[in-house]
């Protein structure tokens, strides 16, 4: 796969101020943490079916989006986004909850499966598996009949200031990558001592 160059950062989740402050959500806290840091205002876009903001890093300029579909239509969002734009796969990181790491750890990803994310297979459904992703570890509630309630839920006060803590970290990677290399920013990112559980 060719060097990415970043053009696009979708966040997942959900609409509305019942899912706000939800694991499923930490997508849309990225999103909303590159805005608020680097002075992008979101506004609706009826044609990509979301909320859409410009920032500058540097000297370039990014794309952020945060899907108004509800999770699992994800694609239907990110689809119209990327062909007005003329955008790669690769040019898009998609910023996504993940059951696998621990609560505040993240990874850049290239590329793979959806792991039954379903944010991630409505991706698959429209762009195919070759877009970058940061896994944004929320923890796993231990069994699979819970971990609908799970990732609906609200993580504690610990569990939510070291996921927004690693946020910050996946955000400072940002600029390493644009200005470097993808490889640069997930080193500086992985580098990274895994959050100590309180």
């Amino acid at each position: 796969m060719s060097e990415s160059r970043l053009r696009a950062i979708v966040g997942l989740g959900n609409p509305g101020p019942e899912y706000e402050r939800t694991r499923h959500n930490t997508g849309f806290w990225f999103a909303d943490l590159l805005a608020d840091t680097h002075r992008g205002n979101f506004r609706h876009e009826a044609k990509f079916k979301g909320d859409l903001a410009r920032i500058r890093i540097g000297g370039d300029e990014l794309l952020l989006l945060k899907p108004q579909t509800y999770m699992n239509k994800s694609g239907d969002a990110i689809q119209p986004l990327a062909a007005f734009y003329k955008l790669e796969p690769a040019d898009i990181l998609v910023a996504h909850d993940e059951l696998d790491l621990p609560v505040g750890t993240m990874k850049l990803k290239r590329a793979g499966g959806h792991g039954g994310h379903n944010g991630l297979r409505s991706i698959h459904q429209h762009l195919g598996p070759d877009y970058l992703r940061l896994r944004i570890g929320i923890g796993h509630p231990g069994t699979k009949d819970q971990v609908l309630g799970y990732v609906l839920g609200r993580p504690n006060a610990a569990d939510d200031k070291l996921i927004r803590d690693g946020l910050i970290d996946a955000m400072n990677a940002i600029p390493v990558w644009l200005n470097q290399t993808l490889e640069k920013a997930m080193q500086q990112l992985h580098s990274i001592s895994p959050p100590k559980q309180p």
